[in-house]
């Protein structure tokens, strides 16, 4: 009997191990995320969207302990961001240059290489593909998939040597691509960070101080959503061409986001109106005498899903938007 039980015991221990054991995918995802974010890099590559191909690239080093990241357009008017450490400035034409405070850069990288693994294994399953050539490269292919089906899925090509991102495929709910991220050049030197520590010395923007955001007391709320999102930021303010007042509230898995608004119906509503382009959606809802619409990197029946879900606790207020 004692040996049965030590018997008994040691199975559920080895079953215990094996269930906590991270899969292979998922192992890679986390080197490529420690990739990302040690290694010294240039990455040349280009956006595939349904109607443009836009040439970009993204310049990485730590210097001095901090994180420096450079990102550009590579055609039309000079369009670029920098990041040093915790701060990042954007440089964009016919606006002021301005400095924020934020570790993740908002430009078109895949969303993935700025996110947390370990959050996104709580909705994803991450699945090894196998092998294939990319940019004249070896690499692992790993596919990102949604655990309920209600959001998009990505492809990644990670080069074997480097542990670096090479490609991305978003896919829509039928597998189908919606935009590609390919890389043309793949340059790992010390010379990177030579070129990047200039940045070090470079005057930029002053940080823009945020005004701090308090509850805005929203009288709605979204009952029904995907596993996982979370609401990251909510406001009330009018809309600049037409003073219309609105609130919104903006939800994230780390991966992707979208954004709820709600304001009082008018002759100019649509009651029911679904627009996709690309990644993003738009789905507009009528309800009583709210107008609710969704805005975001999420599929029509899961943007039109969310809308039909928002139940509204207060009236709708129409005059005390902050200007």
């Amino acid at each position: 009997m004692k040996h049965l039980l030590i018997g008994a015991l040691s199975l559920v221990s080895l079953l215990a191990n094996a269930s906590v054991e991270e899969n292979p995918a998922e192992a890679l995802l986390h080197q490529m995320d420690q990739a990302t974010e040690q290694l010294n890099y240039e990455l040349s590559y280009i956006l595939v969207r349904k109607n443009s191909i836009e040439p970009l690239r993204y310049r990485h080093a730590t210097v001095d302990g901090e994180s420096f990241g450079h990102f550009a357009y590579l055609s039309g008017p000079l369009r670029e961001a920098i990041r040093r450490g915790d701060e990042v400035s954007y440089f964009e034409p016919g606006i002021d240059p301005f400095t924020i405070q934020s570790t993740q850069m908002v430009a078109p990288l895949p969303t993935i290489m700025q996110a947390d693994i370990d959050h996104l294994a709580t909705m994803y399953d991450f699945v090894s593909l196998g092998r294939a050539r990319e940019a004249g490269l070896p690499c692992e292919v790993v596919r990102v998939s949604p655990k309920d089906g209600a959001r998009y899925a990505y492809v990644l090509w990670i080069d074997q040597k480097t542990k670096l991102l090479v490609r991305a495929d978003l896919l829509d709910r039928d597998g189908d691509p919606i935009e590609q991220y390919r890389a043309l050049s793949l340059v790992e030197s010390p010379q990177v960070e030579e070129l990047m520590r200039q940045l070090a010395t470079v005057e930029l923007p002053p940080v823009v101080q945020l005004p701090k955001q308090e509850d805005s007391g929203l009288g709605w709320k979204v009952t029904s959503m995907p596993e996982g999102f979370t609401p990251i930021y909510s406001n009330r303010h009018r809309l600049m061409i037409t003073e219309r007042p609105v609130e919104s509230q903006m939800f994230s898995d780390g991966l992707f986001s979208f954004s709820v608004y709600l304001s009082q119906a008018d002759d100019l509503s649509v009651r029911e109106q679904v627009v996709r382009k690309g990644r993003r959606t738009l789905h507009s809802h009528v309800s009583g005498n709210a107008e609710i619409t969704v805005v975001g990197d999420i599929p029509p029946d899961t943007a039109k899903k969310v809308a039909e879900s928002v139940r509204i606790t207060a009236p709708v207020k129409t005059g005390d938007a902050a200007p």
